[in-house]
């Protein structure tokens, strides 16, 4: 995790980023605002390796259940719950980091989009 951010900011470019995730029109100017005082790398690595972990079933879903925005102490809670159980075992470490691969491919239209509005 970078240093250069504190726990609120953490969480808020989190809840920033899940708005990719909602079954919604994304405001993808809205959240590069959000995000653009942060490291690039910082907020691209929060975006697959914490965010989209976590988020992306929704859009894979045939019937999303989030289409306005995902609750915000949920979202935090089991972000911290993954990142825990990745920190204590290496089996969720490994398997993580094959979920993040993948949704660094099927995701990339996220980032793209991101970075233009920086």
């Amino acid at each position: 995790m970078g240093s250069s951010m504190t726990k609120q900011q953490r969480a808020d470019v989190r809840w920033a980023l899940s708005d990719a995730f909602v079954d919604n029109e994304v405001d993808y100017a809205a959240i590069a605002r959000r995000t653009r005082e942060f490291d690039r790398d910082e907020v691209k690595r929060i975006l697959f390796e914490e965010v989209a972990p976590v988020c992306h079933s929704n859009l894979e879903s045939t019937l999303p259940t989030i289409w306005l925005c995902f609750n915000r102490e949920e979202l935090e809670a089991d972000i911290e719950k993954m990142l825990e159980a990745k920190k204590n075992s290496w089996l969720k470490r490994k398997t993580n980091d094959l979920t993040v691969i993948l949704l660094k491919n099927k995701y990339r239209y996220i980032w793209e989009e991101l970075e233009y509005q920086f």
